[in-house]
């Protein structure tokens, strides 16, 4: 028997103030430019890497471009502090790094052509209290920044401080200060507008002016720092990687396993390397989760029916369009901005 698919608006208020994760469809809704699920896919594809560096790869059991990168990085700085003479390790460390700025400068759309989505998106974004995107682009990022123009008193917190710094005393964020309701948003795989220093201090990256894109690209040109996101890997290898940085760690073992009773999930596909963050919510109260369902494909129905109930166990599941009216990209003609 199929699953019935519903229209979002039959089901929005029964998910009003939850938690939202947002998966690699809702930024292949904004353009197929995000296709490509690996980044060392498509430098493979487009040649953009040398024979050495596909060996480092192997070397470290690895398809995540962050590990390479930080690791040749950190081997890099070592040498020429210590004034040991090895080209090739700088050598290896400017094709990683180049190849990794081409491909986001090749996938990654521009600010204008994202902009027409935003308001829909702030829309939808904001009708929850918490919004977990495990995409590593900025269309989360420049939704918050859409909305700080907006009167409408709501906010968005990341729960980073001016100095750039994460505050791990995150749950204070929830309390309004001069907006009347808000909505706390992270970065379980992290995103290129997050970094790492040489002494493997992270940090949020500001444009001061300048689009954003083209500033995160600036600072791991000028070698500055190294970008925190982990978007490739089987389960355990993703694991380790959220375990070796301060802020993934603590959304991974506290922010995920905060208490919640609904869970609205828009655009992930559930994969088996991913699915750690449904055990991490496990024995978080959820009773009902909501589903965007993409061309109503009942495989996928199934699929995403036997894991959500492999980790939350007895949880009621609705299945919707991902194109009906109000949600992500897709106005809601009622909805006032």
């Amino acid at each position: 028997m199929p699953f019935p698919i519903l229209q979002w608006r039959e089901i929005a208020a029964e998910y009003n103030s939850g938690t939202l994760l947002l998966g690699n469809g809702a930024s292949r809704a904004v353009s197929d430019r995000f296709a490509y699920g690996s980044l060392l896919e498509y430098v493979q594809d487009h040649n953009l890497v040398v024979d050495e560096v596909t060996r480092l790869f192997r070397l470290f059991k690895t398809f995540d471009f962050e590990l390479v990168l930080r690791m040749v990085w950190q081997a890099s700085n070592v040498n020429q502090t210590l004034g040991i003479p090895d080209d090739a390790t700088h050598r290896a460390y400017v094709s990683v790094r180049d190849a990794l700025i081409q491909a986001v400068r090749d996938v990654h759309v521009d600010y204008d052509r994202a902009s027409r989505h935003l308001p829909s998106m702030y829309q939808f974004l904001k009708s929850f209290d918490t919004v977990l995107s495990l995409n590593y682009d900025l269309l989360v990022y420049w939704t918050m920044t859409y909305g700080l123009s907006i009167d409408d008193g709501h906010r968005f917190k990341d729960c980073f401080t001016r100095d750039r710094k994460f505050d791990d005393a995150w749950r204070k964020f929830r309390d309004p200060i001069n907006e009347q309701w808000n909505t706390l948003v992270f970065y379980p795989h992290g995103s290129l507008a997050l970094c790492r220093d040489s002494v493997e201090e992270e940090y949020k990256i500001h444009s001061d002016g300048a689009p954003l894109l083209e500033a995160i690209l600036d600072v791991w040109q000028g070698g500055r720092g190294v970008p925190l996101f982990v978007s490739e890997g089987t389960m355990d290898q993703k694991v380790t990687a959220i375990r070796n940085s301060f802020y993934l760690s603590t959304v991974f073992r506290e922010v995920l396993a905060t208490d919640r009773i609904t869970l609205t999930i828009y655009g992930w596909a559930l994969a088996e390397h991913d699915q750690h963050l449904l055990k991490r919510m496990a024995g978080t109260g959820i009773r009902k989760v909501a589903v965007s369902v993409h061309h109503g494909d009942q495989d996928f129905c199934n699929v995403a029916f036997q894991a959500i109930k492999k980790y939350l166990g007895r949880v009621d599941v609705d299945f919707f369009d991902s194109e009906s009216p109000g949600c992500w990209i897709h106005p809601n003609p009622g909805a006032q901005i």
